[in-house]
């Protein structure tokens, strides 16, 4: 079976999130101090959609897709986090409390299954 080509995907839609915050920073839509931490937000959005296919089709040798998925969640909340940092950081702080808890708790689930 040949390889999907996820690292040369993953890399196009990098670049399609880069190139469309900065975009919306040029447009006035966001902030400067925004930029990054929707990248890493979008990034994140891009790793639970990888998680996704690779669900689908799991390769050997390839990590698992919850391992993929939990890891897209942690980007999703940094970036989160970050950006409400400006607002309130207890807000941050607390979703990044969430976030983790939640993902704990999939994964005790998910060892408890088995």
């Amino acid at each position: 079976m040949p390889r999907r080509p996820l690292e040369l995907l993953s890399l196009g839609v990098l670049a399609v999130i880069v190139a469309v915050c900065l975009m919306a920073y040029v447009a006035e839509y966001i902030a400067a101090d925004a930029i990054l931490p929707l990248i890493l937000a979008f990034s994140g959005v891009w790793i639970v959609v990888v998680a996704g296919i690779r669900a689908v089709s799991p390769q050997k040798y390839e990590r698992s897709a919850f391992s993929t998925f939990g890891w897209g969640i942690i980007l999703i909340a940094i970036g989160g986090a970050w950006f409400l940092a400006g607002i309130n950081l207890l807000y941050s702080i607390a979703l990044l409390l969430i976030v983790i808890g939640v993902l704990a708790i999939a994964a005790a689930l998910r060892l408890w299954r088995r």
